[in-house]
């Protein structure tokens, strides 16, 4: 079973039919007594010009955005591979995005 955290970047099956999506993970460390869930963030090359949408440079990804509109909950079962990880100033970014589009700010 993987184990996925945060801040990393994975490939993984998101149930749209033949099409795996890179996503980034946004929750911190679940417990045994935590459903297996992750929150992720996915990336996309068809970018918009939407308050919602972060580009950040990736190694490994094609350029694109996080689309934070696109925040989902996946399961443990749907992770493929670690593809790499952001850096701590990039997460930020993310989360002052998240923030916003909850109305959390």
């Amino acid at each position: 079973m993987s184990n996925p955290k945060r801040g990393e970047v994975w490939l993984v099956d998101l149930g749209f039919v033949a099409k795996t999506r890179p996503v980034l993970i946004l929750n911190i460390p679940i417990t045994d007594e935590d459903y297996a869930l992750y929150t992720v963030v996915p990336h996309t090359t068809s970018t918009r010009n939407s308050n919602y949408m972060v580009s950040l440079s990736v190694n490994g990804l094609k350029t694109g955005s996080f689309n934070i509109q696109g925040l989902t909950a996946v399961s443990s079962s749907a992770f493929i591979r670690r593809l790499g990880r952001i850096h701590s100033d990039q997460i930020e970014q993310i989360e002052i995005c998240v923030k916003k589009w909850l109305g959390l700010q």
